[in-house]
């Protein structure tokens, strides 16, 4: 019952302010957020790929109000590519981008994020690696899906995120399950009407095991990005009757959260990808982590009743 309160809030500069001066958030940030700097992530990278790990690196940050700051976040993920060819990491980390980042809401937004995750998509592809479109609020969706389909021409291995909780969706992984496709399923972590989502995490659950199914079964890779214990067991069934090897799918879970279930996926030779943020525009990152667990809420409060 929280968590639209918390998300709601996740789009409040007031709280945004009491958040980030409240004593004890800078611990619980550090449990999901890497670093501020490319240097700082550097490290974690290079601990994931000695445990049998891949990363998936997201630069923080959304809402931005000006081409500058659109160009701004490009060249941080041109510097983040960069790095990574500079360690030889391309073959163990991908990219996610949120194109609100690059300008999409901005007039001309679409165009304009377009020509600035192209650069990024060449970069990664020059180096081997790959991106990831993060699904965002349910208004930003026809967008995505429309640079996807257009970066997909010339790099096909572009990937992109849908999100169970949406009505949508099933049809979105029908259209997606082809080929050649990259498609990270999630439970979805923005607030959305009842017009257009789920409410009732029972029926996002149902929806997410029948999305799971049509992406398992079609011709793509599927990227299960889910914590949860019985929709893990529910995706390595799905894949095993589908006909599946191991390396034909993967997991994914967030940097900080069940770091023991990594390396036990792993260890079975699982693909195991944990999603790595960095940066110091965390806000609304963190508030998401918050809304999606009642136990990172309490590990919040408890944080700040202990430091204040």
């Amino acid at each position: 019952m929280l968590a639209p309160v918390i998300l709601a809030a996740a789009r409040s500069d007031k709280m945004r302010r009491f958040i980030s001066a409240a004593p004890g958030t800078k611990q619980v940030v550090d449990r999901f957020i890497a670093g501020e700097t490319v240097e700082q992530v550097v490290p974690v990278i290079e601990d994931a790929a000695d445990k049998g790990l891949e990363v998936t690196l997201d630069v923080v940050g959304e809402d931005i109000t000006t081409p500058a700051q659109a160009t701004a976040a490009r060249d941080a993920y041109l510097e983040l590519v960069g790095r990574l060819k500079d360690l030889g990491l391309g073959g163990k980390a991908e990219v996610s981008v949120k194109l609100s980042m690059f300008g999409q809401g901005l007039e001309g937004g679409h165009e304009l994020a377009l020509a600035n995750v192209r650069r990024v998509v060449e970069a990664a592809a020059a180096i081997g690696t790959t991106v990831t479109l993060d699904a965002e609020d349910h208004t930003t969706l026809d967008s995505m899906f429309a640079i996807h389909e257009e970066l997909r021409k010339d790099f096909p291995q572009t990937g992109c995120v849908i999100q169970a909780y949406l009505f949508r969706t099933e049809d979105d992984a029908r259209r997606l399950a082809a080929a050649g496709s990259r498609v990270r399923i999630v439970k979805g972590a923005y607030k959305e009407p009842a017009s257009v989502a789920y409410q009732v995490k029972a029926e996002i659950d149902k929806a997410y095991v029948r999305i799971l199914k049509i992406l398992m079964d079609g011709d793509g890779y599927p990227m299960i990005g889910s914590h949860d214990p019985r929709l893990i067991a529910i995706g390595q069934e799905l894949a095993r009757r589908a006909g599946r090897k191991l390396d034909e799918y993967e997991f994914q879970m967030l940097y900080g959260i069940r770091s023991d279930e990594h390396i036990r996926l792993a260890a079975e030779g699982h693909r195991m990808r944990v999603y790595t943020a960095y940066g110091t525009d965390w806000y609304g990152y963190f508030m998401r982590r918050l809304a999606e667990k009642p136990a990172n809420l309490l590990f919040f409060g408890r944080s700040v009743l202990t430091k204040g």
